[in-house]
């Protein structure tokens, strides 16, 4: 037996009426209930409420548009749809049954399909507005969800800034602090070196040695870690920048390293870009030292800088023919303090691509490397443009 698919209830006071229409509608697997009365309507629809009313107008005591304007009054019974009941067909009692709040009238003697057809039809614009409901109430909750995990993120978000603010400040501190005792240790353990030798064994001169390397390795770490920290303030000072002159002051700063490896540098003409001036001297010098260091054994450095404008951002490209990097470190080598070889093969800190990284991201753009091992290096970094900008390429400035 399946369920009743609609509740009906019927409001005559006249009983072959109800027994009528309760044979018809119950034929059709509704749920029918019956009173004879306006008041008992009234009672029923506020105890049990049904999905629908067949409400007659013609009732003593209390006619059928009586008990349709106390319904509507109800907030608990306002919604149930109305259909009435009448002998009456003049077009201002039809007119007036609208306006207390019915949804349909049907004229009796009435037609068996004419009134299943009006309850179907009733019922069914019930189920779409509870369906549509139910979707607003869930939309309403999803909203209420999506703003409190958007508030959690603000909040996030801002806690998350402020810990890397203190992060950087607390960083800057402790490096800038320990700057002046690691120089004093390795400053006085160069003296005992050169002041005296004669005094001291080969083991105290090998222990010496190795304070000063370690006092020496630790300043630079210190002076990277510095660096680092500071690049979170780069976004204050951002102006047009010439990238070519940033790439010649890096070529100079880099001279004798270049001159050393015998290295050959070729570039593009390079767009003028909204940043920090320092920090793209940082990031081109980053990344062309690396290639430098990180040379192939058996050949001179090639180091080939690239740049293409791709929708609105500039792709720049740093291709090297150096060692290169396994695919699976491609990621990792931007992490602070990752290296891949020990100290002794490369020296260096772990900080350089950090930096790189953070640089680029604070311009609001990526980096990345494609590599294989053996096979030189390409390094990719993107800066958004300015598409105001007219002219981008700017001319070799005189050194």
């Amino acid at each position: 037996m399946t369920d009743p698919i609609g509740d009906i209830l019927l409001v005559d006071d006249r009983p072959d009426n109800l027994r009528l229409l309760l044979n018809i509608l119950k034929d059709k697997g509704y749920k029918v209930r019956c009173v004879t009365t306006g008041a008992m309507a009234l009672r029923v629809c506020l105890s049990h409420p049904p999905d629908l009313i067949f409400l007659d107008i013609q009732m003593p005591e209390m006619n059928g548009y009586q008990v349709c304007e106390q319904l509507k009054a109800n907030p608990e019974t306002a919604e149930i749809p109305v259909i009435f009941l009448s002998v009456i067909e003049e077009t201002l009692e039809k007119v007036h049954a609208f306006n207390v709040g019915g949804v349909d009238y049907i004229t009796k003697p009435f037609q068996v399909k004419e009134v299943v057809a009006r309850v179907e039809t009733q019922l069914q614009i019930l189920r779409l507005q509870n369906k549509l409901k139910e979707q607003n109430i869930r939309l309403e909750q999803e909203i209420r969800e999506r703003k409190a995990i958007e508030q959690q993120l603000l909040e996030l978000n801002q806690e998350m800034k402020r810990s890397n603010h203190e992060l950087e400040q607390f960083a800057y501190v402790v490096s800038h602090d320990l700057q002046a005792p690691l120089g004093t240790i390795a400053s006085f353990a160069q003296l005992l070196q050169n002041r005296y030798p004669d005094k001291l064994d080969g083991k105290a001169l090998q222990f010496i040695d190795r304070i000063i390397t370690g006092s020496l390795r630790m300043q630079k770490l210190i002076d990277d870690l510095l660096q680092y920290s500071r690049v979170g303030r780069m976004a204050q000072v951002f102006e047009t920048v010439n990238c070519d002159r940033v790439l010649f002051q890096v070529l100079a700063n880099l001279e004798t390293p270049i001159n050393e490896t015998q290295a050959l540098i070729t570039y593009d003409p390079l767009p003028a870009i909204v940043g920090n001036s320092m920090g793209l001297l940082q990031l081109f010098q980053n990344l062309i030292s690396n290639a430098l260091k990180y040379r192939h054994p058996r050949m001179s450095p090639r180091i080939d800088i690239r740049v293409s404008l791709q929708e609105d951002m500039w792709i720049f490209s740093i291709q090297d023919n150096g060692i290169g990097i396994e695919t699976k470190h491609g990621e990792r080598i931007f992490q602070i303090f990752q290296r891949l070889h020990s100290d002794k093969e490369y020296p260096g800190t772990g900080i350089g691509l950090a930096i790189c990284k953070k640089i680029v991201e604070l311009h609001g753009g990526k980096i990345w490397v494609e590599s294989c091992s053996l096979q030189g290096s390409t390094f990719y970094f993107t800066i958004p443009a300015h598409k105001k900008q007219e002219n981008p390429f700017i001319e070799e400035p005189t050194l």
